[in-house]
């Protein structure tokens, strides 16, 4: 099956309106993924702890300590159809960077996407839905930085309800991780939602 990003492009009032949806044809295990707790009101970002935007250069690996995500990244864009081209599925230990966003690091909300399983088992993002709040993402650039963004908030959401601040345009650096949640459809080979998960830039080295 595809997944991707849908392509409803708007720039308006300096936000990028997407929709994400993201299905695979996978052997999935009877328990699922991991998926975050239910969420209430939306987290803000920790006041003061943000760093001031670097430059644009393309990142080419994702670490996630606290899952186990040691990554490489690969530029995925749109696909004739407007949505935003997967890594390949086959390659379980690949993640994507959406190109037509911000750089991770730069001024803007950087998008890292990837698959949470495939027909082998669990992929690169299989336990997204971990993460907590304070967990911590590490980004290498092709400029030689190292970026840390630090996880403020995890959630969940049906894939045509998703609110428009996953991909709201910030002055300031953020980061989103998107990967297949929710509950899995047996008649799509699908899932029928998508976690998120929400960070800053805290670090750089």
């Amino acid at each position: 099956m595809g997944w991707g990003t849908r392509a409803a492009f708007g720039l308006m009032a300096g936000t990028v309106a997407l929709g994400l949806t993201m299905m695979v044809g996978a052997v999935h295990a009877p328990e699922g993924p991991p998926q975050p707790a239910a969420t209430g009101a939306a987290s803000a970002p920790p006041t003061g702890a943000a760093l001031d935007p670097l430059d644009h250069a393309e990142p080419t690996w994702v670490t996630i300590p606290a899952i186990g995500v040691d990554a490489p990244l690969t530029s995925v864009g749109l696909d004739p159809e407007g949505w935003v081209d997967a890594p390949p599925q086959e390659v379980d230990n690949l993640a994507g960077w959406f190109r037509d966003a911000a750089s991770p690091g730069a001024a803007g909300t950087a998008v890292l996407v990837g698959h949470v399983d495939n027909a082998e088992g669990p992929a690169v993002f299989y336990g997204l839905g971990e993460l907590h709040p304070g967990d911590t993402i590490d980004v290498v650039r092709e400029d030689g930085l190292e970026v840390t963004f630090t996880v403020y908030e995890t959630a969940v959401y049906e894939k045509d309800q998703l609110p428009e601040r996953v991909y709201r345009d910030t002055d300031r650096p953020e980061l989103r991780v998107i990967t297949c949640g929710g509950a899995f459809e047996p008649d799509t080979g699908g899932y029928s939602g998508n976690v998120v998960v929400y960070a800053t830039l805290t670090g750089a080295r």
